[in-house]
């Protein structure tokens, strides 16, 4: 299976501008035979926490749409990042579109300190089944914490899917760890980091894949927007450009 990690640098608070091009890097992905496309953290808005309650949309609204349209025409399967208003708050939600399917929404668990007061964490586990595979998503802070990754491979998750938005700081601890993660648990990472302003920080990039046993497949520079493409059945991985005149 090939999956894809992109690394964006989001529109602030520009949902359809997001959407547009996320649209663009969907062909892209499916054109190289991607299956599975996984976006940074709040990649539709970008990672605005102040934002999060005026830019919040439920997964069923119409204005996800041409995503949905998208998996079902190219036959792939994407994961966007998106505030998700809940009867409890605002969650940091993950929507997920795969073609034929109703669509699936997970929400970060572990919330770090300085998100509390914008978001509510998510209370639920979600595996995105794809063939004979099972993907765990995970979203940033949480992804840090090794009982996390554990407990979805306790579920059956044979690869973890990292959605995050880290500071040049959070990305060498993530090049620590997510190796670990791999070793450990016995299977692939695949991280899409932003670049470009986000929040109070800049976006680092480093978006990158490890095999099972850690080893680095591959990784994008700290401030080019690109692609990182993992084949599974070969434990290879290649980066990208951005295809600056999408079809």
């Amino acid at each position: 299976m090939k999956l894809c990690a992109v690394q964006l640098a989001s529109i602030k608070g520009d949902v359809p501008g997001n959407l547009q091009r996320h649209l663009a890097c969907i062909e892209q992905a499916a054109a190289l035979g991607a299956e599975v496309v996984v976006f940074p953290e709040l990649s539709l808005t970008g990672y605005e926490p102040s934002l999060a309650r005026q830019t919040a949309l439920p997964i069923s609204s119409a204005r996800l749409d041409p995503l949905q349209a998208a998996c079902d025409r190219l036959g792939i399967s994407v994961a966007v990042g998106l505030p998700l208003p809940t009867p409890d708050g605002i969650r940091i939600g993950m929507p997920i579109f795969r073609p034929g399917a109703p669509r699936q929404a997970y929400a970060k668990r572990r919330l770090h300190e300085d998100e509390l007061p914008w978001f509510t964490p998510g209370d639920q586990n979600v595996l995105l089944e794809v063939g004979e595979h099972r993907l765990a998503p995970a979203i940033c802070y949480e992804s840090m914490f090794m009982a996390h990754a554990a407990a979805a491979h306790e579920h059956g998750a044979d690869l973890y899917l990292v959605s995050v938005a880290k500071t040049a700081k959070g990305i060498r601890e993530g090049y620590a760890h997510y190796p670990e993660v791999a070793r450990e648990l016995g299977m692939p990472v695949l991280m899409a980091n932003c670049v470009g302003p986000a929040d109070t920080f800049i976006g680092a990039g480093g978006s990158a894949a490890w095999d099972s046993q850690g080893r680095l497949l591959a990784s994008l520079d700290e401030r080019s927007e690109g692609l990182v493409l993992l084949d599974t059945a070969n434990a290879s991985a290649v980066t990208l450009p951005l295809d600056p005149h999408p079809a």
